[in-house]
């Protein structure tokens, strides 16, 4: 007994261990990272050496506990402005564009596999949503500098998305298993009633319980390390509750990690390290017991159709309820190709395929090898491609900051305060000289060794440590002070013009200068106020406004989203987007309204050649007249 309980430790450390050692991979080749852990999971399990793991049950608990905890993380990670950004988009996507894709790739199923139509759309639903661990990752490795509005988007909806997906797995599983043949219109009343109620539930309970678990906080004056894991156990009977009443426990926990995430909650930066290494080791154990329960041996009898359908879903599916979904946002074509193609699916598809099996359905094994196939195939394609699609589309900007080292720490007793621990970097403002402004209190400066106040130590010198005690949501423009500068490459050097333009000045001056046909109330503004209006109410870095012959490129804004600085160009500098033709419904419609103008003219070429022919050329008068002299 003793012997085994030290065999079973020993052998999960190092799966761990060995999953962690493969992130150094991962980071360093930009491989996607689900993928090695799910196959370190197959390597040792039953067919590789030799784990036996077949416990359904435990495997879906476990998961779903990985899941929540996952979950919290990525809501207490969101920004408010980034929700408020992405929000329309991404819960369009989170709803419909999971309904759509179920039922396109359930049609798909019906007729490559042998399964009913329910059992179609309950593989489709298991494989509807994006995972929420894997984008999260593919978007941070790499350097990978997304404009926003597309990472937030891609980053809302796959947080999002998975109760949906998991409400409509479990309810036709439930509907399965009862063995009922309910009509059509029975079905979907009962569905979307139960979703109601469901996402309803989920909903209030991850509010109250987020705003609950900020006032625990602060209240109780708990040990800074008993207080990570005090947040964490909240987290999960907000989890559990929401589940017990009928609620989704995965919305629950997510929304109560967003409004906990967007307080002022106590320690937010002891919570942010803590959570950050548990959602690591959450999606480890989940990869990895996913991996071992699998049965690599029984795939060869479904490779064929598994693999069509993997690419069904890559290239028809999701690209067309993509496009169905944002059609009544307006975004930029390349911006609806990446969302289309960062749809990467991962452990929670695997996690639903689960269900089946523990519903007892007579082809719950073939439903959950033939969505772990379709996992594989989307992180083999997908997930190696998100950088380079990224830049044939133009999406990627120059990054705003250059190095930047920075400590947070926090103080007992310090009240919603924290001290800021900044190395100043060679050529950054401080080094050159820009005073730290006054609502900043620099209290102490380490040089060679030596600690001295900041007010004897004169001008700052790089390599010096400068302490700073500041609110913990402190401006980010202590940031840019002590940044170096930013490393632009070469083909980014005339990504925001060639001038600078203050955004203050008037828009009247603008016209005046170039002419580009600005209307008189558009001449009243400021030139910062015409481009936001230009944008729509709301701009963001690198966006870029055509006026007539200039164009106006975003440098940057402040926190409340105000342009700071502004660019000006002659000549568009903005990369080309070449769309891949499959993920854009746009582009399909002007590939094909060309292939007809390039059959048509020919064909009239030929009818004016033919018209030439049968027509009698007249004489000119002219030549007659010249003829008679």
């Amino acid at each position: 007994m003793e012997h085994g309980i030290y065999l079973v430790t020993l052998v999960g450390a190092a799966l761990v261990v060995a999953a962690a050692f493969s992130s150094l991979i991962a980071f360093r080749f930009g491989a996607p990272l689900l993928l090695l852990f799910l196959c370190i999971g197959l390597a040792t399990g039953t067919d590789g050496l030799g784990i036996h793991f077949d416990n359904a049950r435990f495997a879906y608990f476990a998961g779903s506990l990985a899941l929540a905890v996952i979950l919290f993380d990525s809501g207490f990670g969101t920004p408010l402005n980034a929700l408020r950004q992405a929000a329309g988009p991404a819960l369009s996507l989170a709803t419909f564009g999971v309904l759509l894709t179920t039922g396109l790739f359930g049609a798909a199923a019906y007729y490559l596999l042998d399964l009913t139509w329910l059992e179609s759309f309950l593989l489709g639903a298991a494989v509807a949503s994006t995972d929420a661990a894997a984008v999260f990752f593919l978007l941070r490795a790499g350097e990978i500098n997304l404009r926003e509005r597309v990472r937030s988007t891609l980053e809302v909806e796959s947080g999002t998305n998975d109760p949906i997906a998991i409400f409509l797995t479990i309810t036709l599983v439930e509907v399965i298993a009862a063995n009922t043949h309910p009509e059509a219109k029975v079905l979907v009343t009962d569905l979307a009633v139960g979703f109601l109620v469901n996402m309803g539930l989920g909903a209030v309970i991850g509010i109250l319980g987020g705003m609950a678990i900020v006032r625990l906080v602060d209240r109780l004056n708990l040990d800074h390390g008993l207080l990570p894991i005090f947040v964490l156990t909240l987290s999960l009977m907000v989890f559990a509750a929401a589940g017990a009443v009928g609620g989704s426990g995965f919305l629950a926990v997510y929304l109560a990690g967003l409004i906990a995430g967007n307080s002022d909650i106590r320690a937010v930066t002891i919570l942010k390290r803590f959570q950050d290494g548990m959602s690591w080791l959450a999606q480890i154990i989940m990869f990895l017991i996913l991996g071992l329960f699998a049965t690599p041996s029984q795939f060869p009898a479904i490779l064929v159709p598994a693999v069509l359908l993997g690419l069904f879903l890559i290239f028809v599916a999701r690209p067309i309820a993509v496009w169905l979904c944002l059609v009544p946002f307006r975004l930029p074509r390349p911006e609806v190709a990446f969302v289309s193609w960062v749809g990467l699916r991962g452990a929670v598809s695997i996690l639903l395929a689960i269900t089946p099996l523990l519903g007892g359905l007579e082809n719950g094994r073939l439903i959950f090898n033939t969505a772990f196939i379709i996992v594989l195939v989307s992180l083999i394609i997908q997930g190696w491609t998100v950088g380079p699609l990224a830049r044939r589309l133009g999406l990627i900007v120059p990054a705003r900051l250059g190095p930047l080292d920075k400590v947070e720490l926090e103080l007992p007793g310090s009240a919603h305060h924290e001290l800021l621990a900044y190395r100043v970097a060679p050529g950054s403002p401080v080094a050159r000289g820009e005073r730290i402004p006054r609502w900043a209190r620099p209290s102490l400066v380490l040089r060679d060794g030596r600690s001295m106040r900041f007010q004897d130590m004169g001008r700052l010198a790089a390599g010096d440590h400068v302490y700073i005690f500041v609110p913990d949501r402190y401006p980010r423009l202590l940031d840019k002070l002590f940044a170096s500068r930013a490393v632009v490459d070469p083909e980014d050097a005339d990504f925001f013009g060639a001038f600078a333009v203050d955004p203050s000045r008037s828009a009247e001056e603008l016209e005046t200068a170039y002419a580009p046909g600005l209307t008189e109330a558009e001449r009243k503004l400021s030139i910062g106020d015409l481009v936001t209006t230009r944008l729509g109410g709301h701009a963001e870095y690198a966006d870029r406004v055509l006026l007539g012959p200039i164009e106006l490129i975003v440098r940057d804004v402040d926190d409340k989203g105000r342009i700071t600085g502004l660019g000006l160009s002659f000549e568009p500098t903005a990369p080309v987007a070449r769309v891949p033709v499959f993920l854009s419904a746009g582009e399909i419609r002007d590939r094909i309204a060309a292939f007809i103008r390039n059959r048509r003219k020919p064909a009239e070429a030929q009818a004016v050649e033919a018209a030439a022919e049968i027509e009698p050329v007249p004489q000119p008068v002219v030549e007659k007249t010249t003829g008679e002299g």
